[in-house]
């Protein structure tokens, strides 16, 4: 809201930016009664941590640079009339660092883990597992149709087989059509 009442006292030189802004979702910060300028809303809205996984689009250097110095808070820029994210900051990079490195666990502690398993009767003992055998499925199910009967008997002759064809009546009408045109 800060941003907007911001956007709104600067005039009809930033209207453009107001409609833009407004086509987001306003989020309501803690000082709704007395508002303060756009960039220390923002900076109040991500001051611990980003739990609501906001993005900041700004023009502003001193902004930028401020979120920055914060992890996990991606940044968005316009150059040239297109939208940037800018690359994550060494403050982010250091973060995601530290926590791949606390979830990976060290070779000795993975060693003792399976003694410590070994010794409490927990560790997978191979002998255990079977490998499901793949059963002997059935027949294949078109292999197993009735064979067709064949209709003709020695007795008859092919011509007596012969059904009788229908006559069918052509419909002449629209020749006779086109003849009385030619001739017109």
């Amino acid at each position: 809201r800060c941003v907007l009442k911001e956007l709104e006292s600067l005039g009809k030189a930033l209207y453009g930016a107001k409609l833009i802004a407004q086509r987001f979702q306003v989020r309501n910060c803690s000082h709704h009664k007395d508002p303060v300028s756009g960039s220390a809303c923002l900076l109040s809205m991500i001051e611990e941590g980003n739990p609501h996984h906001f993005f900041i689009a700004t023009q502003d250097q001193d902004l930028a640079n401020k979120v920055k110095k914060k992890a996990g808070i991606p940044l968005l820029f316009i150059i040239q009339n297109t939208m940037v994210l800018d690359k994550p900051s060494p403050k982010s990079l250091a973060f995601v660092q530290k926590l791949q490195t606390n979830q990976l666990v060290p070779e000795y502690q993975k060693q003792s883990i399976v003694q410590l398993k070994e010794k409490e009767g927990l560790a997978k003992q191979e002998g255990e597992k079977r490998r499901k055998r793949k059963r002997a499925g059935g027949p294949n199910p078109l292999s197993c149709l009735k064979k067709k009967k064949k209709k003709a008997q020695e007795g008859q002759e092919p011509s007596a087989e012969k059904k009788k064809r229908r006559k069918r009546k052509r419909n002449r009408l629209k020749a006779e059509a086109l003849q009385k045109n030619e001739e017109e």
